[in-house]
């Protein structure tokens, strides 16, 4: 996973704690998850009016 190993990844989490504090990382995960979630929607969505647009062009 884009070449780090079990050690980076701690130390990674360990700073993101410092900064931000255990009690906002569960904020952050579900405002992550969100952002995600979102943007996948929108390239589903482009990509189904992609396929319509292509649908009627054909007819």
């Amino acid at each position: 996973m884009f070449g780090l190993g079990v050690q980076e990844l701690l130390v990674i989490l360990l700073i993101i704690i410092l900064i931000f504090g255990a009690s906002k990382l569960p904020q952050l995960g579900k405002g992550l998850g969100e952002g995600i979630r979102n943007f996948k929607k929108g390239i589903r969505d482009d990509q189904n009016q992609d396929r319509d647009r292509d649908r009627d062009d054909t007819r």
